[in-house]
C-alpha cells in the first residue's frame, strides 16, 4: 500500500494467468471536454474482488467506472477489461449509474427495467425470449421485488429503486458489476440485503467494482478498497479505511477518526451526499 506523494500501488493480482485479472489500468488519464477527472491512473482489480471506490465529491469516482465500462475514452494510458479493450467485452458487464442520473417519471414498470439488463444479450429490437423472462424473475426474486414486476418505477422507494436497478444487473448475468453508489440512502436492511448479494457474486468468482461514500460500509462488508481524488491515493484490503493518513489524503483532512475506546468513529458528514445542511452525521465502527 502506498499513498500521497508517492504512486498508488495496485491491488495485487494472483500470480498466474492474464484471465485472473479482470481490470488492468496503466497510467490512465480522463475526464469531459478538456477537462481531466482523473490523472494519471494505475489499478489492478483481480476476478473474484469486492472493490470499494472511495472518495469526495467530484473525486473521478464515476469517471473511473464509466472508463472501465467503455463509456469514456481515456485521454492517455491503457485500459483492459476482461481480457481485452474496454467495451469489446460489453455482454459481460452489467454498469449501474448513480439514482440522481434516471428519470424516474419514465412510465415504464420494474419488469421492463429489469429486462433492460437482458438487451445486450436478446439484441436490440428483439422480443425477449423465455430465458430473458426467467432471467429477470430470478433477479426480482433475489432482490425480493418479485411482486413489483408490474409496478410504475417511479413509485417505488429509494430502497426499492436500489434493490431494482441491483435486478437489472443481476439479470445480465455479468461476470464484473460497474455499480455507482449502490447502497447509498438506504435503510440498514436494504444495505446488508444489498451487500449479501454482491458478496455472494464475488464468491461465485464474479468482480465487483462499487463506488461508496459509506465508510462504514465500504470497512465491513468490502473486500479490497481503492481512494480517489482525482488520481487513485491508495489501494488495498478495506481496513485502510480505518487508516488516519490515507483518509487526509484522500478527503484532504474533512474526515476525520477519532478513537474512541475500543470503537472507532468516523466524520463523513462534509462528503455524504445524503447529509443535510452541513449536519454531522457519525458512523460508529467495531475496531
Amino acid at each position: 500500500m502506498t499513498l500521497a506523494s508517492h504512486a498508488a500501488e495496485p491491488l495485487q493480482a494472483p500470480a498466474s494467468s492474464p484471465g485472473d485479472v479482470a481490470v488492468r489500468l496503466v497510467d490512465v488519464s480522463a475526464g469531459y471536454g478538456t477537462r481531466v477527472a482523473l490523472a494519471n491512473a494505475s489499478l489492478v482489480i483481480p476476478s473474484g474482488s469486492l472493490l470499494a471506490v472511495i472518495g469526495p465529491n467530484g473525486a473521478g469516482k464515476s469517471t473511473l467506472l464509466k472508463t472501465i465500462a467503455g463509456l469514456l475514452r481515456p485521454f492517455s494510458g491503457t485500459v483492459e477489461v476482461l481480457g481485452g479493450p474496454p467495451g469489446k467485452e460489453a455482454k459481460r458487464i452489467a454498469y449501474v449509474p448513480q439514482a440522481e442520473m434516471v428519470d424516474w417519471a419514465f412510465p415504464v414498470t420494474v419488469g421492463d427495467v429489469v429486462m433492460m439488463g437482458r438487451v445486450p444479450l436478446i439484441g436490440v429490437g428483439r422480443s425477449p425470449g423465455v430465458e430473458d423472462r426467467a432471467a429477470v424473475r430470478e433477479a426480482l426474486e433475489l432482490v425480493s421485488m418479485a411482486d413489483a414486476m408490474d409496478r410504475q418505477v417511479g413509485a417505488l422507494s429509494g430502497g426499492q429503486r436500489r434493490r431494482v436497478f441491483l435486478a437489472r444487473a443481476l439479470a445480465a448475468k455479468p461476470d464484473l458489476y460497474l455499480l455507482d453508489e449502490p447502497v447509498t440512502g438506504v435503510d440498514v436492511t436494504t444495505q446488508e440485503d444489498l451487500m449479501d448479494i454482491l458478496e455472494a457474486q464475488t464468491r461465485a468468482g464474479r468482480t465487483v467494482v462499487a463506488t461508496t461514500h459509506d465508510l462504514a460500509c465500504a470497512a465491513h462488508r468490502f473486500h479490497e478498497a481503492a481512494f480517489v481524488n482525482g488520481r487513485i491515493v491508495a489501494t488495498g484490503s478495506a481496513d485502510l479505511v480505518m487508516d488516519p493518513a490515507i483518509l487526509e489524503a484522500t478527503y484532504g483532512g474533512h474526515v476525520i477518526v477519532l478513537p474512541a475506546g475500543e470503537r472507532t468513529v468516523i466524520d463523513d458528514a462534509h462528503h455524504h451526499d445524503d447529509a443535510p445542511g452541513g449536519e454531522r452525521h457519525f458512523h460508529d465502527q467495531a475496531r
